[in-house]
């Protein structure tokens, strides 16, 4: 079984996709280490870089030829300053020549070193291969980025088919929502505790503390910023920004702060209205998600197209359900909605490329539905309920980006699937589990045969749904 970390499903990173854009970063990371392993760093004359599939498709429009420029001078996505970017793709485009790894310059055509392929690789529709030229000698790796910044390797595949079996060194692994229940029981834990004592066994708790306020602080920042920043989306579609306006019209007038910490409690101040409720929570989500669109740092929760749900429905929590939460409250939420995304990772998938937006954006709905119930005052059986109500009213849902842009129609999606979550968690807490006919496991399962049959089409691909629909013309 896979151990699958908070950590690893909340991930601090750049946009705007974690599968195109920080998937691909990650591969050119680690494909950096791996030449240095075998002492073949200082020997590489060119390199070359295939995209295969959807990366090739849409990658264009979801910056993966950036990424990959990125990752091979070294730079860290999770710390390095967003301005910087701009500079670094600038200087390979005019100058022709790369600093690998911030170490060593060698010749880079922009145009020709990265080569788009419309064929896809078996294992996986989002592969790339990076191809080292070493004293006239060809060295291949090939990657596949799985979705919300997962990167394996053909390896990987390879020890699937041999049977080679990972072994997960949790004290209380899951799999499945129903293993979950089962160690809740035996250990008289909510959902949050059970994976607070798996982290534990890993890394010391204030470590953990560390890192999810770094997570929650990130994603503070991200609302704070997409509220405040106006004009219009970069890619072609001129898409306007509307978290600045929509925040404009809501906020107190009077209202005076100096820190995403200082608005946080202004907002708490403001009328709450079932309509203001709607424009919040939909104000926050789509701050998050233009700050993605236009290359800014955001938590891949459990994707970088879907980073702005779960943010939305703890920013809802803080400022409308509790005014006394504290980071203990957050730290609940934010482990119950890794565990929860774990599980839909671990039997279906958090790929669009390979389950359309049902696998991303129905994902961080679950996600965020049973963190919420959770904090509500949930049951473990109500958090699971509300997780699988949430997934239930995203089946079947396409991935189909105009130009392949995660704008149109991926930043309002966020926005309605945050308030789907928010339902979702009030209907499961208002409802006797013995009494649900559709349990979690259920739902999962479901949702991964829909993406199975799926038409690749409307797998993040820009050839199907609005992608086709709406030209560029139109906008």
């Amino acid at each position: 079984m896979e151990c699958i970390s908070v950590f690893d499903m909340l991930k601090i990173g750049v946009g705007p996709s974690s599968s195109h854009t920080l998937g691909p970063w990650r591969a050119a990371e680690r494909w950096i280490k791996e030449l240095k392993d075998k002492k073949r760093f200082d020997k590489v004359d060119k390199i070359t870089v295939d995209l295969y599939g959807s990366l090739s498709l849409t990658g264009k429009g979801h910056a993966t030829d950036l990424a990959v420029i990125l990752g091979l001078t070294g730079a860290d996505p999770e710390r390095m300053p967003i301005e910087d970017i701009d500079t670094i793709i600038n200087d390979v485009k005019t100058n022709n020549v790369l600093m690998f790894n911030n170490e060593r310059t060698i010749p880079f055509d922009f145009k020709s070193n990265i080569v788009f392929n419309r064929k896809s690789l078996p294992f996986h529709s989002n592969g790339m291969v990076f191809t080292a030229l070493i004293n006239g000698r060809n060295y291949k790796y090939t990657y596949y980025s799985i979705g919300g910044g997962f990167v394996v390797q053909e390896e990987r595949k390879k020890s699937k088919a041999n049977k080679i079996i990972f072994y997960c060194t949790f004290p209380y692994p899951v799999a499945y929502g129903e293993e979950l229940l089962k160690f809740c029981d035996q250990l008289q834990l909510p959902i949050s505790g059970v994976v607070l004592e798996n982290e534990k066994s890993i890394r010391d708790e204030t470590e953990i503390d560390f890192e999810l306020k770094r997570i929650w602080n990130t994603m503070l920042e991200c609302m704070y910023t997409g509220c405040h920043t106006e004009g219009n989306l970069p890619g072609g579609l001129n898409v306007r920004r509307r978290a600045y306006d929509m925040h404009k019209n809501i906020i107190d007038v009077n209202s005076s702060y100096d820190s995403p910490e200082e608005w946080l409690e202004t907002i708490r101040q403001t009328e709450v209205k079932f309509r203001q409720i709607l424009k919040w929570v939909s104000c926050f989500a789509l701050a998050v998600n233009e700050v993605n669109a236009s290359l800014g740092r955001v938590v891949t929760a459990p994707t970088n197209g879907s980073a702005g749900v779960i943010p939305s429905v703890l920013m809802y929590y803080l400022v409308i359900e509790n005014h006394d939460a504290d980071f203990e409250h957050i730290k609940k939420f934010l482990l119950v909605a890794s565990e929860i995304g774990s599980i839909f990772k671990k039997n279906a998938t958090i790929s669009a490329a390979m389950g359309g937006c049902q696998a991303e954006i129905g994902v961080s709905s679950a996600m965020a539905a049973g963190a919420l119930c959770e904090l509500l005052g949930g049951t473990p059986e109500q958090v699971l309920v509300a997780a699988e109500i949430a997934m239930e009213h995203h089946l079947g849902l396409t991935c189909d980006p105009i130009g392949g842009l995660v704008q149109i129609p991926c930043i309002e999606r966020n926005s309605m699937g945050a308030i789907k979550a928010i339902n979702a968690a009030e209907l499961a807490l208002d409802t006797d589990p013995k009494n649900v006919k559709v349990p979690l496991d259920k739902v999962v399962q479901t949702m991964w045969e829909t993406a199975k049959d799926m038409s690749s089409k409307y797998k993040e691909t820009s050839e199907g749904g609005l992608a086709v629909g709406v030209h560029l013309t139109d906008c």
